[in-house]
């Protein structure tokens, strides 16, 4: 009885694509890619998302075993397309992380900061609250469900072997970025109107009454007031930001 196993060397070569695309775009995903998740965790699931993509595109790689190069080149192809798809969604996110350091800055809270606990960095208060609650509805509402499906329907946009255009990866990312700004100002909108009203009230009152430490009456005032703001806005905000967020993946894979 003779096993023929000359189909190996393809296969694992397939395994090894699949995997480059997958372990960049996990490496990137919000609440997968995070820095303080372990690394042996983020290689854990990359490899389970891999055994389960790999069965349905094995035909799609047309791997050339004679030599090493076209390999290597078609590795680094993939890893490119799984970086894109992993920093857009991450890109995205970070509209509240820009929402959150406007509302800081119009609530008087702009100094106030702390370490972001998904990218390791300082950042302000309000705007890391954002972004914990942000992942946080994308899980409980599976919205992470359509970034893995997104990563399945990739194969059918970015097929294996048919090289990215810079042109289209440079207005991806322009858009990416033009979009989670804009975004996060439209979250921001309510406070950017409070604070223009409010700090006009306090220029007036200190011409009215020169004595009067306005400053030390204004600030506190701000932040009561801008709490309650958010408190009543805080809602519809997320709501408006999981809308954004289906919306982006939708448009970067149509097949969605």
């Amino acid at each position: 009885m003779r096993i023929d196993i000359s189909f190996l060397p393809a296969l694992a070569a397939a395994f090894m694509l699949v995997f480059a695309r997958i372990a960049a775009m996990v490496m990137l995903m919000p609440g997968f890619g995070e820095t303080n998740i372990p690394t042996r965790i983020k290689l854990a699931i990359a490899l389970v998302l891999t055994l389960v993509i790999l069965p349905l595109h094995r035909s799609d790689y047309n791997v050339d075993m004679t030599s090493l190069t076209p390999l290597i080149v078609l590795m680094l192809h993939e890893i490119v397309i799984g970086i894109v798809l992993g920093a857009t969604a991450r890109v995205t996110l970070s509209a509240l992380q820009v929402a959150g350091s406007v509302i800081a800055q119009q609530l008087g809270l702009g100094f106030v900061t702390s370490v972001d606990p998904t990218q390791g960095q300082q950042g302000a208060v309000i705007g890391n609250f954002l972004t914990l609650l942000g992942l946080t509805l994308l899980f409980a509402t599976d919205t992470h469900h359509l970034v893995i499906a997104a990563l399945n329907d990739s194969y059918r946009i970015f097929s294996p072997g048919e090289f990215m255009s810079s042109g289209d990866v440079a207005s991806l990312a322009t858009q990416a970025f033009a979009a989670a700004f804009k975004i996060g100002m439209q979250l921001s909108a309510p406070f950017l109107v409070f604070g223009l009203v409010f700090n006009i009230g306090l220029g007036v009152l200190a011409r009215l009454m020169p004595q009067m430490q306005v400053y030390f009456v204004g600030v506190p005032l701000s932040i009561f007031a801008g709490f309650l703001i958010f408190g009543a806005v805080l809602a519809t905000m997320m709501t408006t930001f999981l809308n954004y967020f289906t919306g982006v993946l939708h448009q970067l894979i149509p097949g969605l």
